[in-house]
């Protein structure tokens, strides 16, 4: 039962400082003194930086960083930061860079750091020809644009094009202006946006209608990174993993179902790379998911091929917009010290690094499948963190764990027993 008494209504919350809002919460909730001090420790982020970053903080949640080895990108060895909670997924990457690496790694490439942002145009009379009035001003719209971020300019952005569309609603007809902008080493949501709120009245003035909507998109399609690589038939075992590598990804390309899980296993090094460097999670998710269902249907981010020679060829192209100043890119210590560890200079570099590093986890992961199946690996690490959650400690966690994938049972409840008997 609920407790009537309590209110989530706490007027002033943002105002209080962090400690006196983890005690509201603590009153509010029953914490128990274990759990406050959990929440005290911020790790390695300064509190008033926390508290900057987002709203209403009262703690911080550390994820572990790990490295990728093995990694030889466009002829450079490089090592990869990712930070994620899940095991196997660091280990993923560094097979697949080992399996790859002396026949040349992974060759990358990027189709420009174009983002895009739209304004929607609603009750206009005449829809084709304010298509046609607004391409006519594109002088005038990049004049406007340029203004708002002329820092942006003089680093070599600013606007590149403009695209209007007529989209077809069962409101009506509506007029979509996409705004294309270079936006150099930033991700660009806030240049891109500026840029739209800017216009919306000109376009307003221009055609007659209303303007509602003014924002980017996450489908970032003309900020595409690419990457490919070859694995040697020898190296990943043979012909018959090679067969079974390209069978379960005809499978991907064919069936949404599978697809949903192929690319979350993309995504699992995808988003640890860019939550290591301080990006946004969220917008390259949703830019790779939409990407994957730009054919009419959900499907593959990669491709796999067999080469004239007999061996295993991969490709991967995705959206990619990450940058390396603002937010918590430049904010976040770690993030900055992530990205010190790759070395890199510009987006386009991040970005590149990033799609390779999700090609070699689709590798890891249908070679997994073709061969011993994805649990094998993945429960292997996995019984560590049963081992821990049944109470092991020290060296009963490496002995727990090896008990439970001997036996095949990587459970809680026979962690819990085996603990017992080892504990005596």
């Amino acid at each position: 039962m609920t407790d009537s008494t309590k209110t989530s209504r706490i007027s002033g919350f943002h105002k209080l400082s962090i400690s006196d809002r983890l005690a509201r919460v603590t009153e509010f909730a029953g914490l128990d003194s274990d759990v406050v001090a959990q929440l005290s420790n911020l790790g390695n982020l300064d509190g008033e930086l926390a508290d900057r970053l987002i709203e209403n903080v009262i703690g911080t949640m550390s994820i572990p960083v790990g490295i990728a080895t093995n990694m030889k990108i466009d002829g450079q060895d490089v090592l990869i930061p990712m930070a994620t909670e899940e095991s196997s997924v660091v280990a993923a990457v560094c097979n697949a860079g080992r399996q790859c690496y002396d026949d040349g790694g992974f060759i990358t490439s990027m189709s420009g750091t174009l983002m895009i942002a739209q304004i929607q145009l609603v009750d206009v009379t005449n829809p084709a020809s304010s298509r046609i009035s607004i391409l006519e001003r594109k002088d005038e719209i990049k004049d406007i644009c340029d203004a708002c971020d002329p820092i942006l300019v003089s680093l070599g952005g600013g606007l590149r094009d403009v695209e209007v569309r007529l989209l077809e609603t069962a409101e009506g007809t509506m007029v979509i202006t996409h705004l294309i902008v270079d936006t150099r080493d930033a991700m660009g949501a806030n240049a891109v946006n500026s840029m739209a709120e800017k216009l919306a009245p000109h376009i307003e003035a221009w055609t007659g209608g209303r303007v509602y909507l003014r924002i980017l998109s996450n489908l970032a399609d003309k900020r595409l990174a690419r990457a490919r690589a070859t694995w040697s038939c020898e190296a990943i075992g043979g012909p018959d993993v090679r067969d079974g590598i390209i069978s379960a990804y005809e499978f991907a390309a064919a069936d949404p179902y599978r697809a949903a899980t192929h690319n979350k296993g993309i995504m699992n090094g995808i988003s640890a790379v860019v939550l290591a460097t301080g990006n946004d999670t969220r917008a390259v998710e949703a830019g790779a998911h939409a990407f994957a269902a730009q054919k009419g249907w959900y499907t593959s981010l990669t491709d796999w091929e067999v080469t004239a020679e007999g061996d295993l060829s991969g490709s991967i192209e995705l959206p990619m917009a990450v940058g390396l100043i603002g937010g918590a890119t430049k904010l976040h210590p770690t993030a900055r010290a992530c990205l010190k560890i790759l070395g890199v200079s510009t987006a386009d570099q991040l970005a590149r690094m990033i799609a390779a590093v999700g090609l070699a986890q689709n590798f890891s992961a249908l070679k997994a499948l073709a061969t011993t199946g994805v649990q094998k690996g993945h429960m292997s690490l996995h019984s560590q963190n049963i081992a821990m959650m049944a109470g092991a400690v020290g060296d009963e966690i490496d002995q727990i764990s090896k008990i439970l994938v001997e036996k095949g049972q990587v459970r809680l409840d026979v962690a819990q027993e085996e603990l017992k008997k080892l504990r005596g």
